[in-house]
């Protein structure tokens, strides 16, 4: 049984357009330090924000599916398949499949807030695939109410986005005022972002931009005493394919 806190002082740092896009980054690159390596097919996880606008420029992505999740305020994205900016507002989500290659640029808008998160989705398979995107907005992923909690999800449990890389589950979940347990899916790593205030988990503390990790435990118990949100992803603990990393060692 494991449960792993990377603290958001631990976690890799990074910046665009001469600091005015900040990260935190939970699984960086390599080249970026912080204390997570990339595991199953979840490749890297960066939260950035901007507080008075900036922009990432063009640049290229290849073979990764690249999401996209604005959790506070607005981003802007633009890319060369389609040749204009389009306006994602919070709550939305956006896929690359990235395919054979895309040119893409974002910006963030001042206030703006987003989780950019690469999954490995068999690049053997993906190398030779068109490029593809699509977005989506709030009101399209699926609301629902489960054990205790609201659910609020993307992919995997009736959420509308369609990616390759398998078995992976992502949701935002409510944390109610007082103790309550969350059971976990076998054979799965549960990967959490807290995405405000404060709570235990496993009795022990937790507060914004911390990350959890938990492997092989059948539940997690948190004690709130306020409601909190936090951000879901879980991945199989073996895949059925070698991961990127895996073939360029």
């Amino acid at each position: 049984m494991a449960t792993t806190i990377i603290t958001k002082e631990q976690q890799a740092k990074g910046s665009f357009d001469g600091g005015t896009i900040l990260e935190n980054k939970p699984i960086g690159f390599p080249r970026d330090g912080g204390e997570q390596k990339p595991y199953s097919n979840l490749f890297y996880w960066a939260n950035a924000w901007s507080d008075n606008g900036g922009l990432i420029g063009e640049h290229p992505h290849q073979l990764f599916e690249i999401m996209s999740f604005v959790i506070e305020g607005e981003i802007q994205h633009y890319d060369n398949k389609f040749d204009r900016w389009l306006s994602l507002t919070k709550g939305a989500a956006q896929i690359i499949r990235a395919g054979n290659g895309i040119r893409h640029a974002e910006k963030i808008l001042p206030g703006g807030r987003m989780f950019q998160i690469w999954f490995d989705p068999n690049v053997q398979l993906t190398y030779n695939k068109p490029a593809s995107y699509n977005d989506y907005k709030a009101e399209e992923m699926h609301y629902f109410e489960e054990n205790g909690f609201e659910v609020k999800n993307y992919i995997g449990k009736g959420g509308p986005i369609v990616m390759d890389a398998e078995g992976v589950v992502i949701s935002e979940i409510t944390i109610p005022i007082g103790t309550s347990t969350l059971p976990l899916a076998k054979n799965k790593i549960t990967s959490i972002y807290v995405l405000n205030d404060e709570l235990l988990i496993n009795n022990q503390p937790i507060v914004q931009h911390d990350f959890i990790i938990v492997e092989d435990e059948t539940s997690v118990q948190f004690d709130a005493k306020k409601t909190v949100q936090l951000f879901l992803i879980e991945v199989p603990q073996q895949l059925s394919y070698k991961t990127y990393l895996e073939l360029n060692k």
